[in-house]
């Protein structure tokens, strides 16, 4: 497990905005071992996707349990090629002593500056804080699409 940098786990505030620095930039290599630092050890991230095969649970989505590694492997070539910049537009925050829970809105794009996202949604992400430090748990996430658009409520930040 490589060490995190102090600064992006000191806060809920670093370890998200350390989360989606680490996957975005331009076509190039990540630094895989930041992602990997920011996630407490057996951590999940679990996208739902369409058509998820033999762990389908009979609908046309379902959720891929990913550890970090799984993760890289399944993302890593694609946005390391073609570019991938990922940036929260809204959060919602709940915290009970060392638990936290983050709904953070996110917009998805190929260039820094595009003008428009290719994508959007909502990342659902578990929080543990060990006395010293922010780790994430789990990851959860689903993108928008015309059928589950986006609700009001959560591409507005919470004060």
């Amino acid at each position: 497990m490589p060490s995190a940098n102090p600064a992006d786990v000191a806060s809920i505030d670093a370890i998200i905005t350390a989360a989606y620095d680490s996957i975005s930039g331009p076509p190039g290599k990540r630094d895989w071992n930041r992602e990997r630092s920011l996630f407490i050890p057996g951590a999940r991230l679990i996208p739902t996707a369409e058509n998820a095969g033999e762990n389908s649970l009979g609908g046309e989505i379902a959720p891929q349990i990913l550890d970090i590694d799984g993760f890289i492997a399944r993302v890593g070539d694609y946005i390391e090629k073609n570019g991938f910049f990922e940036k929260e537009i809204a959060r919602r925050t709940e915290q009970f002593g060392h638990i936290a829970h983050v709904w953070s809105t996110y917009e998805s794009r190929h260039k820094g500056d595009d003008p428009k996202p290719f994508m959007r949604g909502i990342n659902s992400i578990q929080l543990f804080h060990d006395g010293s430090r922010w780790w994430i748990v789990t990851i959860y996430w689903q993108h928008e699409s015309p059928e589950q658009p986006i609700p009001e409520e959560y591409l507005e930040t919470e004060d």
